[in-house]
Parts: structure tokens; sequence; C-alpha cells
């Protein structure tokens, strides 16, 4: 028996990287998704493998209409919905002097406003349902500054805060929202820049000494989106290794 037997997930950016381990995870656990993403190719052979619990959509989160007919193509398909991850996000390199306007909007289009168009399209379907849950995937760079990517950070902070006015909005309809705020994960979003991020050994200096994997991410991803978390709303969920922490401070041994 599967924790989320019987419910129904809409995941957005689910074509690779954390999105594609969320889908594969909450199908393992019964539920059936709808896997949207505008890596048509990528979304559609993971739909395929994953087999009948599965169906993808072609999804640009800044698209409204997009997101209209991703959820009511999830309705078509399994009858109702109950959980929506929103996952899809960017990332771009520079910081406050030398960031475009060009470049600043892309990220925020992309992580902010898809996180609103995705939780504003999904409140008639969840109540419909009786209530359900959305995640919006933040960052713990949406928890505390970062030189260099000045945008991401910006978008990052206003997941979070969307996070919490919308679980104040639509608690009293059953629907719970929360954040996940995930630290350095091995996806190809990051991979490049590993050895950059670790040349001073921070993955060593961790409280938890290794990069995380999209697995860490999809097991908090299951807690939030079934009833085992029915009493949480607002939250913010840190899966990063400790590094919120502050590293371990060179030349301090642990016992």
């Amino acid at each position: 028996m599967g924790r989320l037997d019987g419910k129904v997930a809409l995941i957005s950016g689910a074509g690779r990287g954390q999105g594609a381990e969320h889908a594969r995870r909450f199908v393992a656990e019964g539920a059936r998704v709808v896997l949207g993403d505008i890596r048509d190719d990528d979304g559609r052979v993971l739909a395929d493998k994953l087999g009948a619990e599965a169906h993808y959509v072609h999804l640009d989160v800044t698209s409204e209409t997009d997101w209209a007919e991703a959820v009511a193509t999830t309705v078509d398909q399994y009858g109702h919905l109950d959980i929506l991850i929103n996952n899809a996000g960017i990332i771009r390199v520079g910081g406050l002097a030398d960031t475009s306007v060009e470049d600043y909007l892309q990220v925020v289009r992309v992580n902010q406003l898809g996180c609103f168009l995705g939780m504003r399209s999904v409140i008639e379907a969840l109540k419909t349902s009786g209530g359900g849950s959305i995640v919006n995937t933040s960052s713990i760079h949406g928890m505390q500054g970062v030189p260099g990517i000045f945008s991401y950070v910006a978008s990052k902070f206003a997941i979070r805060g969307m996070t919490k006015a919308a679980a104040l909005e639509l608690g009293h309809s059953g629907i719970r929202v929360n954040s996940v705020h995930p630290g350095l994960i091995d996806t190809a979003m990051i991979s490049g820049d590993l050895p950059v991020i670790n040349q001073n050994g921070l993955l060593d200096r961790l409280p938890i000494p290794r990069i995380g994997t999209t697995a860490d991410v999809a097991h908090l991803m299951v807690f939030l989106a079934s009833d085992e978390s029915s009493y949480c709303t607002g939250g913010e969920f840190v899966v990063d290794g400790g590094s919120i922490c502050g590293p371990i401070p060179a030349g301090v041994v642990e016992n």
C-alpha cells in the first residue's frame, strides 16, 4: 500500500532533474501523475516509462493558457486533482550591478509568476476534490541571501512569502500550502559548477558532508503531498544537509 494511493498529482518541470524524480517517486507510492514541462521529448519518454499511471502535457509555467489546459487534462485523464508540485525553475548568474532587466524578468517570470499561476489555476479543482496539497519549490536561497545570483534569490524569497499568504487564504478550503527549500542538489542545473562550488571543501564542511540527491527532495515531497502532513501548512521545509546552519569552521574536529 502506497502513501499516495488514490491521489492525483500535477508536477511542473517534470521532464528531468528533481521534477522527474518526484514523478517517479509519486507513481511508486500509488499516485497517478501528470507531468508538465516544456521539454516535450524528455517528458513524454518519462511518462511512457511510468506507464498508465502517468501522462505528459506541454506546460510553459509562464502561460495562463497552458496552466488551464494542464489542470483540465489532469481532471479529464484521472477524474480529479489532489496535489500540485510547483517545481519548475531556472537560474541566471549575475549580481545586482550586472543583472540585466531582461535576465531578471526571465527568472521572475518562470520562478515567481509560474508559481503564482500554478497555485491560482488549481484552486477550484482542489476544492472540488475536497481539499489537497500544494508544494512550492523555493531554495535555501529563499531563506538567506547569497551574492552572484540576484534574480534567483529574489524569486525564491518571493515563493516563500506567496506560500504563506496562500496557506492563510486557502486553509479553510482544506488546501494546504507549504514550501520546500533544497540546498545543493545534484542535478543538471548545477552539475557543471560543482568543482567551483566545492573548491574550498565546502561539501566536506557541511554537517552532512555530501551533495544532496533528487531522492532526498522527493522523500520530503511525498510527505508533504500525503495525508501524513495533514496538520502542516504555511511551513518551510529545508533539505540541505545542514548548510543553512553555516559550514563547520576549518580546523574543528568532530568527535
